[in-house]
């Protein structure tokens, strides 16, 4: 008889992903609910890639939250729209996987798959999560929440601004969500290198969301022709799935 994909908290995993959250505190919630569920999941319990990612993912999302409480943001409309967006392939994902279906992502599956085992440090871990989700889900979040809000993605609009403020965000969170992920040896090794590491993951999170809000202006450009939006979807997917390989491999480990 063939194991769930989640072992024991199968059902719970199924529950959760039924729900479709349509607000940015929704959005938080699900987290972390998904969050206490995927730490239940064996035999890495809270040591898996996805648990690893989701912290992170989690910590990113309640900081948007707090900023449309304090209105930091130039549109909130567009931005929690985003978010709801960004956030729904995240759960679609994560649906497939549990309904053992074909549609989920190829990105997505290689580090789903990662979840009995071989155990990857937890920092490749959360990166590799984050180029599934940045790389592949990111530029068609933003293609739809602009189609929702009948706006363009033009560079230097109010929208442009609230989605490069985001880059703030890593940059305040990245330092402390980085070191909670390494051991007491790297810790030491990170203090001697002084700002640099999470210089450099900063500066690597901006290109990676510029380039993403580029290639969501080029799948504007092309949304209604479903041959052209299908092979850009299976380019980006392709991409993303070869990146994800190399951080998950023996090699994402000097990432930590």
């Amino acid at each position: 008889m063939t194991q769930p994909i989640w072992g024991p908290v199968q059902q719970d995993m199924s529950d959760i992903l039924q729900r479709h959250p349509d607000d940015v505190p929704g959005v938080v919630d699900q987290l972390a609910e998904l969050q206490e569920v995927l730490c239940r999941v064996p035999p890495l319990l809270a040591g898996n890639p996805v648990a690893d990612f989701n912290k992170l993912y989690l910590t990113i999302t309640e900081n948007v939250l707090e900023r449309l409480y304090d209105g930091k943001f130039k549109d909130p409309a567009f931005l929690s729209r985003l978010d709801v967006e960004f956030a729904a392939r995240y759960f679609d994902a994560l649906r497939y996987w549990t309904e053992s279906s074909p549609a989920c992502p190829g990105v997505w599956a290689g580090l789903f798959c990662r979840v009995p085992g071989p155990d990857p440090r937890p920092l490749p871990s959360a990166v590799a999560g984050v180029n599934a989700h940045i790389n592949f889900d990111l530029p068609f979040a933003l293609v739809t929440t602009f189609d929702h809000l009948g706006s363009d993605p033009i560079d230097g609009s109010d929208q442009h601004h609230d989605y490069l403020q985001v880059n703030d965000i890593f940059a305040e969170e990245i330092p402390g969500l980085r070191r909670g992920y390494l051991d007491r040896w790297q810790l030491l090794i990170d203090t001697m290198n002084g700002d640099l590491d999470d210089w450099w993951q900063g500066e690597m999170v901006e290109y990676t969301r510029n380039v993403a809000w580029r290639n969501a202006q080029k799948i504007w450009a092309v949304r209604h022709d479903m041959i052209t939006l299908d092979k850009e979807r299976r380019r980006l997917d392709n991409t993303a799935t070869g990146l994800g390989k190399l951080l998950l491999s023996p090699f994402g480990g000097f990432l930590q």
